[in-house]
């Protein structure tokens, strides 16, 4: 069973805003910056400001910036990578508003590689057939944007912070989100336990990559956004799709946790895929060759690996030559040669690991949830634009657009003083600078009505090992049915003791459960969804969208074929 709130102690005190943002990525910091001028901010990270998700990002931002290049032409390579599930205005919304968003990031602070004229350095990655890809630092893109914003917040005033919070649940008052309870680490076992009261909460909280043994994402990638949406009855779409990059370091088959990542952008600058025998097997496999979009570059290596029985496949990029490396790709150099590869001299061991999730906490095109005052952005977020399979580097640009649109829509809502939840008056002291109040007395919106249990801390690695057996890059009905029984049985091992271990495991196993269900409905292949038993082309019969939501009946799944909606199942 799954719960439907997280067993914690009673929230120690209280912080009044007017929109609490959870979390510190593009996503976080931008919608921050942008509701600042309608009230109190309060930024919540689970780690350190700086230590977003963003800042791992290395390939960069997908815009159509170049003069050879346009919206539609980006839209259309989008709609491609999507196999036929984005929604067309979300996609149309995002290229349009995006090169004036970059822009925009230029203006803040940004500093995007140059070229020797002056002009934007546009590089290509997969499904790409412009260069329309902006990067900083060579391969630092995502550190340099989040620097960017973080001095651009610092600068601006106005937004308070709390750093190393875990995010448990959403408030609600009279059905409309009225702010979330959390934990701030290092503050005790128990007493961390907080909450915040405000009018509007932004979910930003990242992506889910730590539900599998190997993924791309930081640790902190637990899937709390996701999870917390569900217990609150929001709706939860695509949970299937999850990316897995094409291109990450292969340490061995022991490798645990976050691997280290070697960019779409190096074959954007020439690297070639080959087998051990240096063959190139993209070759003829898709007009694009290594070029192709992800889903298809990861199915293509994992096919060489079962023709040929090896346990990864190699990127070579010795061509491209030491001062390329050096200046293009500095940061995957320093990584590569830490873990003892070389690629100046030497193709890279490369293997596909889980990387993005694609489907989220469902929104409308301003960035609303089916949860009024509850909104979502960046990879915790479905907005429509990725699909079956997310474009390269459209993740920062989706980040960007949609919180600069939550901004937007914000000082409209907030305007209502309706939206504002209902206050009690308490004497006040002071936390890090913030006003902080006693918890609220009984009978408020803090309240929790626990339903199952916590689960131990150590279900976190069976949950990983089932994920990565039974539903990753290859799936089938009897590999996601086993699955389903051994998350199921997981779901009795509980722990009686709150903390920060046993609530991010039973975020993955949430997060889980959800994804197994879908992916064990969705009867067809489909961009990252691959199943073995229907190996054919995407059916249009599927050309819908499966929506996840949980209330008193359990987690139910619902197929949505744009027109209608039958329900599928459920599970306790």
């Amino acid at each position: 069973m799954i719960p439907r709130r997280l067993i914690a102690p009673d929230p120690g005190w209280t912080v009044d805003a007017d929109v609490v943002v959870i979390g510190s990525g593009i996503a976080g910091l931008v919608a921050a910056l942008r509701a600042r001028s309608y009230g109190r901010v309060l930024l919540v990270t689970k780690a350190l400001l700086d230590e977003g998700s963003t800042r791992w990002a290395q390939g960069g931002i997908a815009a159509a910036l170049a003069p050879d290049d346009s919206p539609q032409d980006h839209l259309r390579d989008t709609l491609t990578a999507g196999v036929g599930l984005c929604d067309p205005e979300a996609v149309r919304t995002l290229v349009t508003e995006g090169p004036e968003a970059v822009r925009r990031l230029i203006d803040l602070g940004t500093d995007f590689d140059r070229t020797r004229d002056g002009a934007i350095a546009l590089t290509r990655e997969g499904g790409h057939h412009r260069r329309r890809i902006a990067h900083a630092g060579g391969d630092a893109t995502g550190a340099e944007i989040s620097r960017a914003l973080l001095a651009a917040r610092k600068a601006a005033g106005g937004i308070d912070v709390i750093e190393h919070a875990l995010v448990l649940d959403l408030l609600l008052s009279e059905g409309r989100a009225a702010g979330v309870t959390l934990h701030v680490m290092g503050e005790g076992q128990c007493d961390g336990v907080g909450a915040v009261r405000a009018r509007a909460v932004v979910l930003a909280t990242g992506g889910l990559g730590q539900v599998f043994s190997a993924t791309t994402n930081p640790e902190v990638s637990t899937g709390d956004g996701v999870a917390l949406a569900l217990r609150a009855g929001a709706d939860v779409t695509d949970l299937e799709f999850v990316q897995f990059h094409p291109t990450v370091l292969w340490l061995g088959a022991g490798a645990r946790g976050q691997q280290p990542l070697i960019s779409e952008a190096v074959r954007g600058e020439g690297a070639h895929l080959v087998d051990a025998a240096g063959e190139r097997f993209m070759v003829g496999r898709h007009e694009l060759a290594e070029l192709a979009p992800r889903d298809v570059v990861a199915k293509g290596i994992m096919n060489r690996m079962r023709e040929t029985g090896a346990s990864h496949m190699f990127l070579d990029g010795r061509h491209l030559g030491a001062a390329a490396w050096e200046r293009r790709f500095p940061t995957i150099l320093a990584s590569c040669r830490d873990h003892g590869v070389d690629p100046v001299t030497e193709p890279i061991p490369v293997v596909p690991a889980a990387h993005y999730a694609s489907g989220g906490v469902r929104t409308d095109l301003w960035g609303r949830t089916s949860v009024p005052g509850l909104y979502a952005c960046g990879e915790v977020a479905c907005t429509g634009v990725h699909g079956a399979n997310r474009l390269a580097s459209n993740s920062l640009l989706e980040g960007l657009v949609f919180a600069e649109r939550i901004g937007t829509t914000l000082g409209a809502e907030l305007a209502d003083p309706a939206a504002a939840p209902r206050a009690t008056a308490r004497s006040r002291r002071t936390r890090g600078g913030l006003a902080v109040v006693p918890s609220p007395e009984a009978g408020t919106a803090v309240l929790t009505s626990p339903g199952a249990g916590l689960l131990a801390p150590e279900v976190r690695d069976e949950v990983q090992r089932v994920m990565t057996a039974h539903s990753g890059v290859l799936r089938s009905a009897e590999g996601l049915r086993t699955a389903e029984r051994e998350l199921a049985a997981l779901a009795a091992r509980n722990s009686g003791e709150p903390g920060v271990a046993a609530w991010e495991a039973t975020n993955l196993h949430t997060v889980a459960t959800a994804i197994v269900r879908a992916a064990l409905t969705r009867e067809e292949t489909r961009g990252s969804h691959w199943r073995e038993d229907f190996p054919g082309r995407a059916d249009d019969a599927w050309q819908g969208h499966l929506v996840s939501h949980m209330d008193g009946a359990g987690l139910s799944t619902v197929y949505e074929s744009g027109r209608s909606g039958h329900r599928v199942t459920a599970i306790g």
